[in-house]
């Protein structure tokens, strides 16, 4: 392997494990209500995604983004990655955070899924079979718990249409990720104003209350900018296929967190689920290192 590779997985494996132990991050403050996390994760971002950029020179670079035809894209996409970072730190401040993790692992069929339908993307016998297995798992969860996995839908749902809008944003991962967090910081700003100022139901807002809470939720910032600039460095030096199959150490850490650490109960259906999901994940991967084998034959 050589040293660009070594180093791109290295950045990979380090992002994912990041994302992986979030459910611990976010447990920190789960006694703090999921929208004043979530403004305060967006608001910390903009300043870490600022300066990042400030620091690269690339401002004007966003201001093109912004002031250019691809805004009401950006905005779409701000929308769909705040709806995701809400409910995933509302499902681990409320005992879901084993169901969340079922969402990270169909995240990418979903993905797949969208692409043939939006974008009229091919898709392989073998792609079709991994989709099906991932429906499978889902009527199964929804027959043995007696109602849908609506977490796990709402985490992968949102991703993957996250994913497609940024397909229509025509700028760098670092560069769109600041767009968005810059159009979200404004209602971020206001709603923690609020917040402090008692205008909202639920108490006065926890930043500034003790040491713990300031400081997480400030870190929160460089917690969520951190592994994504960590990860657009891997993946630009590793084969998509290899990069798609590392990125299943996130949800695997996500499910072992929620059962031995969180204490959350995996019941014989989610086991039975999961087991579905994994042979999914399987073909899934090896259909996207072959692609990638094969793109490597024809250049």
């Amino acid at each position: 392997m050589s040293g660009e590779r070594l180093r791109g997985t290295l950045a990979v494996l380090v992002a994912c494990g990041l994302w992986g132990l979030s459910a611990l991050y976010w447990g920190l403050v789960a006694h703090v209500p999921a929208l004043e996390v979530l403004a305060h994760r967006t608001l910390w971002s903009f300043v870490f995604f600022g300066a990042f950029l400030l620091a690269q020179r690339r401002g004007r670079d966003l201001g093109a983004l912004l002031r250019g035809p691809g805004r009401g894209w950006v905005l779409a996409a701000s929308l769909a990655v705040a709806a995701n970072w809400f409910f995933y730190v509302w499902s681990v401040s409320n005992g879901y955070a084993l169901e969340a993790s079922l969402g990270y692992y169909i995240f990418p069929l979903v993905a797949v899924f969208l692409g043939m339908v939006v974008f009229g993307e091919r898709l392989t016998w073998r792609m079709a079979a991994a989709i099906g297995l991932a429906v499978a798992a889902v009527v199964i969860l929804t027959y043995g718990l007696g109602v849908a996995p609506y977490i796990a839908l709402i985490l992968a749902g949102t991703f993957g249409v996250y994913g497609m809008l940024k397909k229509r944003i025509e700028a760098e991962p670092m560069v769109s990720v600041t767009a968005e967090v810059t159009l979200l910081a404004p209602l971020a700003l206001g709603w923690l104003i609020g917040v402090h100022l008692g205008w909202f139901p639920g108490g006065i807002g926890a930043f500034g209350g003790n040491f713990q809470d300031s400081f997480v939720l400030a870190f929160a910032g460089v917690f969520t900018g951190l592994p994504l600039v960590l990860f657009a460095y891997g993946a630009q030096r590793l084969p998509l296929g290899q990069v798609g199959v590392l990125q299943y150490i996130n949800p695997t850490l996500q499910f072992f967190i929620a059962v031995w650490v969180l204490g959350e109960t995996a019941t014989g259906w989610h086991l039975g689920a999961l087991t579905l999901i994994w042979v999914a994940v399987a073909i899934y991967s090896l259909e996207a290192l072959r692609a990638d084998r094969g793109q490597g034959r024809n250049r």
